[in-house]
């Protein structure tokens, strides 16, 4: 079992790191999605450089990654160790070894892998993305509380299941550290 877990965090970390952003922009001939605003190649920030057609298109792909190395995950791996890759996942988009190690912040991916693990979850923790959104129109808030219900279902889940919750605990607390930046910003700007 320890060998499939290791070649399965590698080959998720291998595959996470290729950004679809980065790619299909050098395709396009558009300019680093990481060149402007947050300097981040994730969907928010290819939304504001691109618009919603390139933000959806990332977003869908990053998630369909995401959602297949989560079904490869339960198939080769016991259920206790399902939600190790999600933390390789994370890695692989946060430092991908393809773009000079600066990717995105993972919430995307996040939201795919945890898809498939805990859908009810997903779908509750996606409303409070879309609530928060709504309320504060800061996508990092949203997407801080979201990935913080994503984190709870998925602990729910694997109650049972000591190594998932260990694994599920970090990647999210990853995430969470990702955004320290944009927390810094916030507070800067709330206290004006």
């Amino acid at each position: 079992m320890l060998l499939r877990i290791v070649l399965l965090f590698i080959f998720t970390y291998i595959a996470s790191s290729v950004n679809f952003s980065i790619v299909l922009f050098k395709i396009f001939g558009k300019e680093d999605p990481r060149s402007k605003f947050s300097g981040n190649a994730g969907a928010t920030n290819v939304y504001r450089q691109a618009g919603f057609f390139w933000a959806a298109l990332i977003l869908l792909l990053d998630m369909g990654r995401a959602m297949l190395i989560s079904l490869v995950s339960l198939h080769l791996l016991d259920y206790q160790y399902a939600t190790f890759p999600g933390f390789a996942l994370i890695l692989g988009n946060r430092f991908p070894c393809f773009h000079q190690f600066k990717g995105g912040k993972g919430v995307a991916n996040y939201l795919g892998f945890t898809l498939i693990l805990a859908p009810i979850s997903t779908l509750i923790a996606s409303l409070a993305w879309l609530l928060v959104f709504l309320f504060f129109r800061v996508p990092f808030v949203s997407s801080f509380i979201m990935v913080l219900a994503l984190g709870t279902g998925t602990v729910q889940l694997f109650s049972d299941h000591l190594p998932a919750i260990a694994a599920t605990l970090a990647t999210v607390a990853f995430i969470l550290i990702n955004h320290k930046q944009n927390l810094i910003e916030f507070r800067e700007k709330t206290n004006k």
